[in-house]
């Protein structure tokens, strides 16, 4: 028994250090698995924390880059806005000079037009007293050859005198009148005054006795009046006066021809040879070609060119019957224009050189000039063919790029002309086109100013009434809901493209030069003028005709207030003043934008540029959350009380504006919304 006791504990002891040794071998082996599984888990700990370093090192390189790209982006942009500031200052001082230049023009040619008259008064002033003292002296000369051929005086007994000193005593004659007339001799130019006198009585030889000779004698010595009749005549008078002498003076030398052959065989024949001898031997020493040659000149006087005839001698035909004066005052037609003035009719940007007084198309003659953009300038004209009609022509600058927009724009006005023939939705009238000079001319309606204009005059700085806000803005949206039937965006509304007429009842939607049919628009952060431009052309996204509305409605804002609506100076400033306005903008309209990385970040966050004061270096503003801080209604309202009526239609048109301004293009309302909003169909 004692054995077996002990037997039995030996065995227990056995079995306990073998559970003793087990457990040891198991608390070993749990050990070095909880350490294994420790190392495991630093393992994995330290592979986790270097993969969020390399993760955090990529994130900030990237975004270090993305910065950079930014930076370097906003640079370039920064620096083509310069450049197109610069390039606009460049041409804005280009078209300065240009209209400085034109203007200069203008006034040379106004003095080259002045001194021209100047000196065709003083030439024929001078021409008139001329004519009054030749008159005199020859009337003297007349009287003093009259009482020298009177019969009483005429001496019988000079048989034996011969003919050469009778010539030689007529020649010293002849040259002491024209020492006393100041002139020069010249035998091929000049016809001596005193030929001309007896040419109208056509005497022959047989002429009758000396003693009926003086009435004949009297009535040549008024025949020097004719050239100060034959200044006022016509041209035919002149020729036919021509003629006449032409044929006088013909029938004189063969009377003269006659007298030099024949004999003087008594002294009744001497005495009548002696007088004629007086008055038209002087060119008995020329030969009979000689003769005609100087009737054919004188005969073909008219067709000699005007600078010939100024080179002339000017009192060489003035006794004669054929002289002709010019008429007094006037200025020659074919005087040429400097060609320094006319030689180029564009300046350099392509814009059409106008002058006023111009006649465009052979009837629209330009009595106006009312501006200039980019596309073209306009002038006013009166069109002869409708009675002296006033009309606007805008005359497209003369390059490939222009015509080609303006030949769009002309498509777009027949289209819009087409689809509204009885002028009820308010846009701009097109008459027809034309082509000057390579530039293409559009003959529109006249209107007399734009809102723009408008505002300046009766509404600086405080807007116009709510009466007149609510009319153009009724008119207004009549336009684009023409636009939107005929699927044509404008792109370009603003205040300076709608037109009013004279009594600034009616409005009128002009310059189509941006539009385009809303199945061609160009994603552009550019398109419409800034300060009416909508946010989704700004992020880049697919627009249609809310971008109308939306200029519409900025329009609006400045008609009643005076002020503009988002006087930003960037695109990233238009964005905070939107959201100043309306709050953050939804993040599902952020991510569609090809433009959105420029203006937010990854978490729609939305970067705001701005300048430092101190440094004055652009720093960039995290904005995760945007409150509005503008409140319309205020605005809009003012701080004055407004009665009753007036504030309720103020209420309403905020109302509109509201609708009109969602930052979500898909809320925004449609024409048809506003034109049966409350603003509209209620009156005042």
């Amino acid at each position: 028994m004692a054995h077996e006791r002990s037997k039995s504990r030996a065995e227990e002891r056995e079995r306990l250090e073998r559970s003793r040794e087990r457990s040891r071998e198991r608390k070993e082996k749990e050990r070095l698995m909880r350490e294994k599984l420790l190392q495991e888990q630093e393992q994995r700990e330290r592979e986790w924390k270097e993969r969020e370093e390399r993760r955090k090192r990529d994130w900030e390189k990237r975004m270090e880059e993305r910065k950079e790209r930014e930076r370097l982006r906003e640079e370039r942009l920064r620096e083509r806005e310069d450049s197109r500031d610069k390039e606009r200052e460049r041409r804005r001082d280009d078209n300065f000079r240009d209209r400085e230049r034109d203007r200069d023009r203008e006034r040379d040619r106004d003095k080259d037009r002045e001194r021209r008259q100047e000196a065709d008064y003083s030439r024929n002033r001078e021409i008139d007293r001329e004519l009054e003292r030749q008159k005199e002296i020859i009337f003297g000369k007349a009287k003093e050859s009259s009482s020298d051929s009177e019969p009483g005086d005429i001496d019988f007994d000079e048989d034996e005198e011969e003919e050469e000193q009778k010539i030689e005593r007529m020649r010293k004659q002849r040259e002491e009148l024209y020492k006393k007339l100041g002139l020069e001799r010249d035998s091929s130019q000049v016809t001596p005054a005193t030929s001309e006198v007896p040419s109208g009585n056509n005497t022959p030889t047989d002429s009758p006795a000396p003693a009926s000779r003086p009435p004949s004698q009297s009535k040549s010595v008024e025949q020097p009046s004719s050239p100060v009749k034959s200044r006022s005549g016509s041209p035919r008078s002149r020729e036919s006066s021509s003629d006449s002498s032409t044929r006088r003076s013909r029938s004189n030398s063969r009377q003269r021809n006659q007298s030099g052959s024949s004999s003087i065989n008594s002294s009744k024949s001497r005495g009548s040879e002696d007088k004629e001898n007086k008055t038209s031997k002087p060119d008995d020493s020329k030969n009979e070609s000689e003769i005609k040659e100087e009737n054919s000149s004188l005969e073909k006087d008219e067709n000699v060119p005007e600078k010939e005839k100024k080179n002339k001698d000017m009192f060489s035909d003035m006794f004669g019957d054929n002289f002709a004066v010019d008429k007094l005052g006037d200025i020659h037609s074919g005087a040429a224009e400097n060609p320094n003035l006319t030689d180029n009719w564009d300046d350099a940007e392509g814009y059409y050189r106008v002058r006023i007084g111009e006649v465009l198309d052979s009837r629209y003659t330009v009595y106006g000039y009312t501006g200039q953009g980019v596309f073209s300038n306009v002038v006013r004209g009166r069109d002869a063919a409708r009675a002296g009609q006033d009309v606007a022509i805008k005359i497209i600058r003369n390059n490939e790029v222009m015509h080609k927009t303006g030949k769009k724009e002309l498509n777009i006005l027949k289209t819009l002309n087409d689809a509204d023939p009885d002028d009820k939705y308010h846009c701009l009238r097109l008459y027809r086109h034309f082509f000057h000079k390579n530039h293409l001319c559009m003959v529109f309606e006249p209107l007399s100013m734009s809102l723009r204009e408008v505002l300046k005059k009766y509404g600086k700085d405080v807007g116009l009434h709510v009466k007149a806000v609510r009319s153009y803005t009724h008119q207004l949206f009549c336009a684009l809901k023409l636009l939107r039937k005929c699927n044509i965006l404008h792109a370009d509304v603003k205040p300076d493209n709608i037109l009013v007429n004279e009594k600034k009842l009616v409005l009128k939607l002009c310059d189509f030069g941006s539009a385009s049919k809303v199945t061609e628009n160009e994603i552009t952060p550019y398109l419409v003028a800034r300060f009416y431009r909508a946010p989704e052309i700004i992020l880049g996204m697919t627009y249609d005709f809310g971008i109308d509305l939306w200029s519409a409605a900025c329009t609006i804002y400045e008609l009643y207030t005076g002020k503009i609506m988002f006087p930003g100076k960037t695109n990233n400033q238009m964005l905070k003043l939107f959201m100043d306005l309306k709050g953050k903008m939804p993040n599902k309209v952020i991510r569609k934008g090809a433009f959105k990385d420029h203006h937010f970040d990854a978490a729609c966050n939305f970067l705001y540029r701005d300048v430092d004061r101190v440094t004055e270096r652009e720093k960039v503003v995290v904005m995760p959350t945007i409150n509005p801080t503008r409140n319309l209604q205020h605005e809009l309202l003012g701080e004055g009380n407004l009665p009753e009526d007036h504030t309720r239609k103020v209420t309403q048109l905020k109302d509109l504006m509201e609708r009109c301004l969602m930052l979500d293009p898909v809320k925004r309302a449609t024409i048809d919304n506003c034109l049966m909003h409350q603003f509209i169909r209620e009156k005042m």
